[in-house]
């Protein structure tokens, strides 16, 4: 009997870890796109910046899901799930303000960032588009005999209406490739609501018709979207081929710092799938005792130093110098014809 308790006990102490190790990237994912937007609204970045509020959740829960030698494709709102894969808050700060020491030499001011060797994969603007980059990954795996490897990649609802969404989900089935497809429904593909989007009544249903596993999951929940996307990945690592998520909510925001949203419906805004998912998990923290409120405080204050810290850091890098810099492709560099130019004198 002492045995079980014990047991429970540790289950218990694993599950308020886990939990409240996922809501501090929230919680730093949030305070990081406050930041960028107050940086965007000063005219301190160039291009656009795109939020994730209301979307943390669902975010951090396929990030932490992952491991190391998974692949993993984000989108423009996974903020929280590229920290908990392992980004470091200065390696989004230098793309943002174009830094020449940043992943992407300062050669894009906004979402387009990675480490495709760290199995980080630099998203591609066109929906969709990014399932068959995971799929040709994993492919490659595939072919080089590496097991136990996860691909997973992100969309959003309006994305599931293209070409490429159809071509690459079919041939993840086909190939039983271990893909999960997470699709963020957030109501509003930019500014077309779902109902002109697609007729079925749950996203979940285009699954069956590829042969594949689906989830759904109510994507304002943390430990709901914890413990649906960790059962995703765990079956699309044991075998069970393309797993499709699919979490329901809402865009808390614009599509982008550009957008006030004017278009989506109060009636939503007051619905269950507008909740905030932050105050949602700040509540069952205290709910479960797990966090007072000045360990919540706490955690906030945290994360602001350190986006302070590394903000201070990249304030004072240099952004590319166009008469020196080669802008020939990172990985391409040494195709480039050999000449005594100022181009080729950059590392």
């Amino acid at each position: 009997m002492l045995q079980a308790v014990e047991s429970r006990e540790s289950v218990g102490s694993t599950l308020r870890d886990d939990y409240l190790k996922a809501y501090r990237f929230m919680v730093l994912s949030r305070i990081l796109d406050e930041k960028l937007a107050s940086l965007y609204r000063g005219g301190k970045i160039h291009g656009g910046v795109f939020l994730g509020k209301g979307q943390e959740a669902l975010s951090v829960a396929l990030g932490l899901a992952l491991q190391k030698g998974d692949v993993y494709a984000p989108l423009i709102r996974d903020g929280a799930g590229r920290l908990a894969f392992g980004e470091p808050i200065i390696d989004a700060l230098r793309t943002y303000l174009g830094s020449a020491l940043g992943p992407m030499r300062g050669r894009d001011g906004n979402v387009h960032r990675g480490r495709p060797r760290e199995g980080y994969l630099a998203m591609i603007s066109h929906l969709g588009a990014m399932i068959s980059v995971v799929n040709g990954t994993l492919m490659a795996k595939r072919f080089k005999k590496i097991t136990g490897v996860v691909g997973a990649a992100v969309i959003g609802e309006g994305g599931t209406s293209t070409g490429a969404f159809h071509e690459a989900v079919n041939q993840a089935a086909v190939e039983k490739l271990p893909l999960v497809l997470v699709i963020a429904n957030n109501q509003y593909a930019y500014s077309t609501p779902s109902s002109r989007q697609f007729a079925c009544s749950n996203l979940t249903n285009k699954a069956v018709g590829y042969g594949i596993t689906a989830h759904h999951v109510d994507g304002t929940d943390l430990l709901a979207c914890l413990n649906t996307l960790s059962a995703a990945v765990k079956q699309a690592r044991e075998g069970g081929g393309p797993q499709m998520v699919v979490a329901k909510l809402l865009r808390l925001c614009g599509h982008g710092e550009h957008d006030d949203a004017h278009y989506i419906d109060p009636r939503l805004k007051n619905s269950p799938i507008g909740r905030d998912c932050i105050k949602v998990a700040e509540d069952y923290l205290l709910q479960q005792t797990w966090a007072d409120e000045g360990a919540i405080q706490q955690i906030r204050q945290d994360a602001a130093q350190k986006i302070d810290d590394a903000l201070t850091i990249v304030q004072r890098e240099p952004t590319p110098d166009p008469f020196r810099e080669n802008w020939c492709a990172l990985a391409s560099r040494h195709l480039s014809d050999s000449f005594e130019g100022p181009g080729n004198n950059v590392q």
